[in-house]
């Protein structure tokens, strides 16, 4: 059994999410780069040559990406050797999403009743915590800013098992069809099958998370990756929304067993300013 304090967990956080909010991933920048290359849209190229410059004074003076520094997410994967000490879990990653926000000047986003007062929390809080019990003695951390512009832009359908791989494609090109300029695009689009419709929505949160340029395992998902990528860059949305061929740069598929009547499909956007950060204590 392995203990750890619930004041690392705190510091942990906090260290995570002000990185993300700070540092774009290297696989962004280079896919970015390469989209720019093959942009055939003048107004395109320059959006891009803006996105990159902006990444680029983001991580150089540490300050946000973005003005909208999202909703707190984390997908946590907790050791079952870990004895957790001097407190609460969930409130040691809360406060260390508290502290991010406040010490890196962060705007702050949380309200507390969705429907009627709508009073903004002040810190970021109450995040949106996923735990997985995992082998081991240690704690992975996935974090992601998630803000809303693209996350408003999530759909599910429930699919029927014979609609199959073109009824998938379809369902998400047409996603982000409807989604426009709304998501700030170039976008990384990700993809959950099965489960309950639920699951279904978290893994294709998670599915976020891949590198650009690598592929699901599976070829013939790999396949329809590829292929919903190229219809969607297709649609002739491009950057910003101002027409082009880069509107995505990456669809990423995962997939969990599901029930034999069904086949959930939930799809959940990102924006260009792909903010995650993982770490492990």
């Amino acid at each position: 059994m392995r203990k750890i304090e619930t004041e690392r967990i705190k510091k942990k956080v906090k260290e995570l999410f002000l990185r993300a909010n700070y540092h774009i991933g290297e696989d962004v920048l280079t896919a970015l780069k390469e989209a720019r290359e093959r942009e055939v849209s003048e107004i395109g190229c320059s959006v891009l040559d803006m996105l990159i410059e902006n990444y680029k004074i983001a991580s150089e003076e540490e300050i946000a990406i973005c003005q909208d520094t999202g909703l707190a997410v984390l997908y946590v994967e907790l050791g079952q050797e870990v004895y957790i000490l001097g407190g609460n879990f969930r409130e040691a990653v809360n406060e260390g999403v508290k502290e991010a926000y406040r010490e890196g000047y962060l705007r702050k986003s949380m309200v507390d009743d969705p429907v009627f007062a709508r009073k903004n929390t002040g810190t970021n809080t109450p995040a949106i915590i996923y735990t997985d019990i995992v082998p081991g003695d240690k704690i992975k951390f996935m974090v992601t800013p998630k803000g809303f512009g693209s996350e408003n832009m999530s759909a599910l359908a429930m699919m029927k098992p014979a609609d199959g791989p073109e009824g998938i494609k379809k369902f998400v090109v047409d996603t982000i069809k409807k989604a426009g300029p709304n998501p700030c695009p170039p976008t990384i689009v990700g993809v959950g099958i099965g489960g309950t419709a639920d699951k279904a929505l978290v893994i294709a949160k998670k599915a976020l998370f891949r590198k650009i340029g690598e592929y699901h395992q599976d070829e013939r998902y790999a396949q329809m990756e590829k292929e919903i990528l190229e219809q969607i860059n297709n649609l002739g949305i491009g950057p910003a929304g101002l027409g082009g061929r880069t509107t995505a740069l990456a669809v990423n598929i995962e997939y969990t067993p599901t029930h034999i009547a069904g086949m959930p499909v939930a799809v959940n956007v990102c924006c260009h300013a792909a903010r995650h950060a993982e770490g492990i204590l």
